[in-house]
């Protein structure tokens, strides 16, 4: 019998890159609403409630009332929220299989699973093992640089950079969030244990999809004497046996091309790649991933091939 999948939101960004994910599995049955039915509560409830899994790629508000949707008996629908809604709720399960195995189990015996931001997995990617490890200190004071194609700011945002008519602004590399309220920053500090919000300095740019995120670090503020390859050994032991996630080589140099580190050589995957560059004083480590692939749809699929019990790069490759 196929699972029976309703994506509630499929118009957006998200949505509609899950829903080509699903385009060659004959595993599934998709759901598919009446587009002039999409924003009916009463239908939408019907949906989820008939669904074997409802992906919820909605604003926050709206995702938090699909699940308020879901019948009191059922038992059998699980949810896979892509919004910032339910991340840091100690009661769902945090959609990054690769950290611990302690979140992959959580992932597959859950029925509701939150899925990481993009900035946010590149992020905790790399601090998560060094603060678990005891390497850095949780009130280390962590500084986040990270620069990320248009696509990640939605369908308003996309519409903008891609019109020909766009501001002179637009074809340069433009900050934002500077007040230091970005929306994932909850999850950066909760997710990773430290005991204060990173300072976090996001980009966007003008090219369509994938993302490079930076965190710089003081080897003289650590836990201890760390060189630049304890570091890099650290996060090499730590994923070892994943697919999708890859500390590359120490220093990088075989996969920078002339130098430098391009941020949109993963766009279309669900792979993430690892970098620690650096000396023994400063080290860099960066994390380059698709923000729609490894930072939004393909990770919601690979949390759900992990909840079917079915290899997690079903349909990712």
């Amino acid at each position: 019998m196929k699972t029976k999948v309703f994506i509630d939101g499929k118009e957006g960004t998200t949505g509609l890159k899950i829903f080509e994910r699903f385009k060659n599995r004959d595993d599934l049955e998709i759901m598919l609403i009446d587009e002039e039915k999409r924003k009916d509560k009463s239908e939408r409830a019907k949906f989820i409630n008939e669904s074997d899994i409802t992906f919820l790629c909605l604003p926050d508000k709206a995702a938090v009332e699909s699940v308020s949707l879901i019948d009191k008996n059922n038992d059998h629908t699980k949810i896979i929220d892509a919004s910032t809604a339910h991340r840091t709720d100690p009661e769902w399960a945090y959609g990054f299989p690769e950290l611990s195995l302690a979140h992959r189990e959580k992932i597959k015996n859950s029925s509701r699973v939150a899925v990481p931001g993009c900035y946010a997995s590149g992020f905790i990617s790399l601090v998560y093992p060094l603060v678990s490890a005891g390497i850095i200190p949780r009130d280390y004071p962590v500084t986040c640089h990270a620069v990320s194609g248009y696509s990640g700011g939605g369908k308003k945002m996309i519409a903008t950079l891609e019109n020909g008519d766009k501001p002179r602004e637009c074809f340069s590399p433009r900050q934002y969030a500077l007040t230091q309220n970005h929306k994932h920053l909850p999850e950066m500090q909760a997710v990773t244990g430290l005991e204060f919000k990173p300072m976090f300095n996001p980009i966007v740019d003008d090219y369509y999809a994938g993302m490079v995120v930076t965190v710089p670090i003081i080897t003289r503020l650590l836990n201890g004497r760390f060189t630049a390859f304890d570091i890099h050994k650290a996060l090499s032991e730590h994923y070892k046996n994943e697919h999708f996630v890859k500390v590359m080589e120490f220093g990088g140099t075989q996969t920078l091309s002339d130098g430098f580190l391009a941020a949109n050589t993963l766009e279309g995957t669900n792979n993430m790649q690892i970098f620690v560059c650096g000396n023994d004083e400063q080290v860099l480590l960066c994390s380059r991933l698709d923000n729609l692939g490894k930072g939004a749809s393909g990770a919601a699929v690979q949390c759900m091939n992990i909840m079917l019990g079915i290899d997690e790069a079903t349909g990712l490759e």
